[in-house]
């Protein structure tokens, strides 16, 4: 690791109450000042435009004494770090943390408690978060509120979900910061999802665009031992205030100094790139804590699950019926259950011929006869498989193949019941050679009344991380908190969803065209998501001929999200049989890596289209993403990534003349070329499609 830090103001005995600092390339400066109130502000500018107008910070105690005015400076501290550090799986084998920083020490005048307030700046945005050093007097206090504002300069193009404490699984909202109003959405959206008592609070990331070309992301990093921040709007003005998720007795947090809250990061550039490509956020969290990380590996995996989604077998052995003999014996065979041990072979079989490295099996324990919708306690144990699925068997079955078997938890929302059980779910894993597990979180947090998105939900997902850690288990969070970066510091939580995944356009109104382009400028910022892709039978009426959903995208899109949707565990999530109807556009997932060297975003626009290209972590190979919306594009990509002086063989998966997502999606061809780094490449994406290709070198 190369590290430099260097101080740049050294403090004095008289501290100005206004201090500024600037990014490395100095194209964004941070302003703190307090007001007369004794109140803390900030504001930002990028190249001289103003970005967050003059902005209070503060944090109230339940106690009623106040953290937000009545203070001075009583010291002050800059230095500027230079370093490199390798993430263990990463779209970089190298990023760089270039930032300078300002500590603010403020004391407030009556009552003598301290808070700081630590600035860093970087060349892609400023973050800050408050930190609270050791007081007797405070050792614990209680948070009743986060004040917080973001005052915006205009009425910003908007990318937003509403903000539901419980569920990030909306499509986005495209509209002008003046037109956000939950009231006027579909809440249920799919599945039973709760109302959103604020008509204008929507969730963090929040992505917006100026009228004057300036691209926005509020977020927040490192959140630990805090609740999620979502955001309120005050359409008048265009400022945006912290809004945090309260437990079941309208606490938000429980904190005792010395303590930290998570940073609130406000990016910004002139070019949409730089949001994406940006590593910020994950520079704000700590380093690992994990010594030894050789056993966290990227992972392709297919899976009994997209068979559920469509209706061709069930989760459950008996059907809700038998409920009340589930773990008994006495249970009768519906005969659509889809985790059986020949179903799972064929899996594995599969799996091994194509060379992934895992079989998912949903599915496979007792407990799914009960769990929907009743929202019992202790529905799951997470270790008594169903009579038809022989766990020993097929564990020995797949290392005969040279596969691993991902393990799957589904909690049904009680967090309480699955740390109970936890470490015997783990002996299990461990016991049949499960190197990760998917968990879910379906359905309102039992028994304490708790939010997805409040503290004790949030110190449960980063528990069950800590705990798989200690057992070498990987985890992938599904209806979990949004990740804001905190797989640096537990590598093995490789994955999470905590956004609209492809399933739903199995079942529901299903994920709008542009919703892929989305998402790298909001989810993903936070780390790496499951998001399923690989769907090949794109119209659902296949499964049933009464049915109208289908996926949103052409075939040749669901090949391009395994470049453009960063994650090092990828799904084939379509059934093996549609595969097999399709064996050369398969060639595309069955190549494409999931661990990377280096990646460069040649396009992007939110809502619009992306094209990302990346290099595996190790060969020379290089692949190629680019999606689009309900829009049909054509681009013309330079080569100039490669490696000069050497050879290519450029092969192109791409939509067909004739497709059309609605109404031509299988349309795709495929060709190979070769190439140079003075090549150029001609794409053409049809009407909510993309084109993937890869890069193999020939010298």
């Amino acid at each position: 690791m190369k590290k430099l830090i260097v101080p740049l103001i050294l403090s004095v005995a008289y501290i100005s109450m206004a201090q500024q600092v600037q990014s490395p390339s100095k194209d964004i400066t941070l302003d703190f000042a307090l007001n007369a109130a004794g109140e803390p502000t900030y504001k930002v500018s990028y190249k001289g435009k103003s970005v967050v107008e003059t902005s209070k910070m503060g944090i109230s105690p339940k106690d009623g004494t106040s953290l937000s005015k009545g203070f001075s400076v009583i010291d002050t501290e800059q230095t500027s770090e230079d370093s490199t550090w390798k993430p263990v799986l990463g779209e970089e084998s190298t990023i760089r943390d270039h930032h300078n920083k300002l500590t603010v020490h403020l004391q407030q005048k009556d009552s003598k408690k301290k808070m700081d307030i630590v600035f860093k700046v970087f060349d892609e945005g400023v973050a800050f978060r408050y930190e609270f050093p050791f007081e007797k007097n405070v050792e614990y206090f209680i948070v009743s509120e986060e004040h917080t504002e973001f005052d915006l300069t205009g009425d910003h193009k908007t990318f937003w979900i509403p903000g539901d404490y419980d569920s990030q699984e909306y499509n986005y909202n495209e509209t002008k910061l003046s037109e956000v109003d939950n009231s006027r959405l579909d809440l249920n959206n799919g599945i039973a999802l709760k109302t959103i008592e604020s008509q204008y609070r929507v969730q963090s990331p929040l992505m917006m665009k100026s009228s004057d070309g300036l691209y926005i992301n509020i977020f927040e990093a490192a959140v630990n031992n805090y609740p999620v921040m979502h955001l309120d709007l005050d359409k008048a003005a265009f400022k945006l205030t912290a809004n945090l998720p309260p437990n079941a007795i309208g606490d938000k947090a429980y904190l005792r100094t010395p303590s930290v809250t998570p940073w609130r990061t406000i990016m910004v550039s002139d070019d949409a790139r730089d949001i994406v490509a940006s590593k910020m956020i994950l520079n704000l969290n700590e380093p690992s804590k994990i010594e030894d990380t050789s056993w966290i590996k990227p992972m392709k995996y297919v899976g009994i699950w997209w068979e559920m989604h469509v209706g061709k077998s069930t989760w459950d052995y008996a059907g809700s019926q038998n409920a009340q003999n589930a773990g008994t014996g006495n249970m009768i065979p519906t005969g659509k259950h889809g985790a059986t041990t020949e179903n799972t072979k064929r899996y594995i079989d599969f799996a091994a011929k194509h060379g992934f490295d895992g079989v998912l099996v949903e599915g496979w324990n007792v407990g799914w006869e009960d769990w929907f919708g009743n929202w019992k306690e202790d529905v799951f144990d997470f270790t008594t498989p169903y009579p038809d699925f022989d766990i020993e068997e097929v564990s020995d079955y797949a290392k005969s193949k040279g596969v691993k078997m991902i393990m799957h938890h589904e909690t049904s929302g009680s967090a309480a019941n699955y740390e109970r059980h936890l470490d015997r779910a783990m002996d299990v894993m461990r016991k049949y050679g499960y190197p990760a597990v998917k968990s879910g979180y379906v359905g309102r947090i039992i028994p304490r009344g708790e939010y997805h998105d409040g503290q004790t939900m949030v110190n449960h997902f980063n528990f069950v991380a800590q705990r798989m850690a200690d057992n070498q288990l990987m985890v992938n969070s599904h209806e979990s908190t949004r990740p804001t970066g905190y797989h640096r510091t537990y590598p093995n939580y490789i994955a999470a969803e905590a956004a609209r995944g492809n399933e739903f356009n199995a079942w529901s109104d299903g994920n709008l065209p542009y919703h892929e382009t989305v998402l790298p400028f909001t989810r993903l910022l936070g780390g790496p998501m499951d998001y399923t892709p690989g769907i090949f039978e794109i119209k659902m009426d296949i499964y049933d001929p009464s049915k109208t959903q289908q996926v949103h995208t052409t075939l040749a899109k669901q090949l391009a999200l395994y470049v453009t949707m960063y994650s090092p565990l990828q799904m084939a999530a379509d059934l093996p049989e549609n595969y097999e109807k399709h064996l050369d556009a398969f060639q595309f997932i069955k190549d494409v890596p999931a661990d990377w060297q280096t990646s460069n975003y040649l396009e992007a626009e939110p809502g619009d289209y992306l094209t990302v290209v990346r290099k595996d972590k190790n060969s020379e190979n290089w692949y190629l993403g680019a999606i689009t919306d309900e829009n049909a594009r054509t681009t013309e990509i330079k080569l100039d990534f490669l490696t000069s002086g050497k050879k290519y063989k450029a092969t192109i998966y791409q939509d067909g003349k004739d497709a059309d997502w609605k109404n031509n999606p299988k349309s795709y061809d495929i060709k190979t070329q070769t190439v140079t780094s003075k090549s150029k490449l001609k794409l053409n994406l049809a009407k909510g499609g993309g084109a993937a290709v890869s890069f193999e070198l020939l010298d």
